[in-house]
């Protein structure tokens, strides 16, 4: 069972607990340093605890949209897949899914042994990191070997703590880009109506943005209106 690294993994994975997360959220528009405190016991000793001192590194959200995920579906898939694909495209576009990622920063990982309980150890390092007052500091508690895999639990913590806000952020800088927009094209229309040499770049303004059938008929109105 040793040389089993699927039973390594899951051993790993049912033997960690996240004792705390941070309390800031990871960041929508950037990277997130989280700073991790692992705390395990070593397998062959007794009373010898590992503690590991490291960051781990979260990207910025990548957003996937009913297009992307139509555009997915239709390679390999049958007429079905496509039949939905085209209906996730026309009637989900407010649905989102967030993509994240993680990265070990090995280079930042730092290690010591403590001779003492595994309890005594764990209450130690929760003191410790209280006292930092750092947002993004998580303690866990998990295995010596693999450790790394310890660090999924955490990147699930991570992910739940954060995804209602990340989403809510990124719904708000839409609407924001959309009402910023609306006001391009209005003043756009308004420019055109006025002078006639203003007609290509509304119409550009349009056709880069993939409005221009919803704006037909005012555009063409515009046209006229500018002769």
């Amino acid at each position: 069972m040793k040389n089993n690294p699927q039973f390594d993994f899951w051993y790993a994975v049912n033997n960690t607990e996240v004792i705390s997360v941070p309390e800031r959220r990871l960041e929508t528009f950037g990277t997130t340093m989280v700073n991790y405190y692992l705390v395990t016991e070593l397998m062959d000793s007794v009373n010898k605890v590992r503690v590991r001192e490291g960051k781990l590194k979260a990207f910025r959200p990548e957003i996937i949209t009913p297009q992307s995920i139509a555009e997915m579906m239709l390679e390999g898939f049958g007429d079905e897949a496509r039949n939905y694909a085209d209906w996730l495209h026309k009637n989900a576009q407010e649905m989102q899914i967030l993509k994240y990622g993680f990265k070990v920063q090995k280079q930042e990982v730092n290690d010591y042994i403590i001779s003492d309980p595994l309890e005594i150890v764990i209450d130690r390092v929760k003191k410790e990191v209280a006292g930092r007052s750092d947002p993004l500091d998580a303690v866990l508690v998990g295995v010596d070997r693999p450790w790394e895999v310890c660090l999924l639990k955490l990147m699930v913590e991570l992910v739940q703590h954060s995804v209602a806000g990340n989403i809510q952020d990124i719904r708000q800088q839409q609407r924001d880009r959309k009402a910023q927009l609306h006001q391009q094209i209005e003043q756009a229309f308004l420019d055109a109506s006025r002078n006639a040499a203003k007609v290509p770049e509304l119409a550009d303004l349009l056709k880069r943005n993939n409005l221009f059938e919803r704006y037909e008929d005012r555009f063409y109105a515009a046209v006229r209106t500018s002769k």
